[in-house]
């Protein structure tokens, strides 16, 4: 689906709902507007059954699919640390979270379709087997039909693959990439990526080119199916709408992958 110079639609998403009773974090309701699918925090890293609700009533208005977004128990961290949990209870709060979204979104009348797993978790999904694999069997046991959006390249895809379950792969539009594949930490000076217009032409080499662009200037060849444009950044409307025009521009339709 995802070869050089045959790409004719890919995804763009962003991780919403990550707010907290009155707690506001970005602009839902802009970014739904630009993005073709939604990833809904699912109450532990973020979000509540409240803003869970709008967030899936708004999409499902404006046609976007909607997808489990579940993190580490860390509130105060956002989920962006990671947390010392055995497998076994990785899997049951991750299976929490999913069976969370989609009570939720059925009571919106917009069922989730996807999960895609947040920040420290979904990071060490992608090196750490036994997080990935824990993070795997918890979509499995609760419904086998969900797709896991994730890293094309880490462990977490290879055992969903594994298991039968269908699989998205994901590169991120604002984050630098290291050599190997992996995000550059955000503690990092030029982790995170700020001009709009450079991250949309950088968006557009890499979704032509099936690889990402490292930050040595070399291409790592990786499969591209959805786009990530974070909504809690600052300019984050504005750069997903950069994204979205470029693409479509380019001649390459933005959609739903699922």
């Amino acid at each position: 689906m995802n070869k050089t110079n045959s790409l004719r639609s890919v995804d763009l998403n962003s991780d919403l709902g990550e707010g907290f009773g009155a707690w506001e974090m970005g602009d839902d309701d802009a970014i739904l507007q630009v993005v073709s699918s939604a990833n809904v925090a699912c109450g532990m890293h973020a979000g509540d059954p409240h803003i869970m609700a709008r967030t899936f009533a708004r999409a499902r208005e404006l046609g976007v699919a909607v997808g489990a977004h579940p993190g580490y128990p860390d509130l105060w961290g956002f989920g962006r640390r990671e947390m010392a949990f055995s497998a076994t209870e990785i899997e049951q709060f991750v299976a929490y979270q999913v069976g969370a979204a989609m009570g939720v979104s059925a009571y919106a009348g917009h069922p989730i379709t996807f999960v895609k797993p947040h920040g420290a978790l979904a990071n060490l999904s992608q090196v750490n087997e036994t997080v990935a694999g824990a993070i795997v069997r918890a979509i499995a046991a609760v419904d086998s039909s969900l797709v896991l959006l994730t890293y094309p390249d880490g462990h977490a895809t290879r055992i969903a693959k594994e298991m039968g379950l269908r699989t998205c792969a994901e590169i991120f539009a604002d984050r630098a990439y290291l050599p190997t594949g992996q995000l550059v930490p955000r503690k990092q000076p030029g982790a995170v990526l700020h001009d709009a217009e450079e991250v949309a032409a950088r968006v557009l080499r890499m979704v032509q080119a099936g690889a990402v662009e490292t930050i040595d200037g070399g291409l790592l060849p990786m499969d591209i199916a959805s786009i990530c444009v974070h909504g809690d950044s600052p300019g984050a409307i504005q750069m997903a709408a950069a994204v979205r025009k470029r693409l479509v521009d380019a001649g390459i339709e933005v959609k739903p992958f699922s």
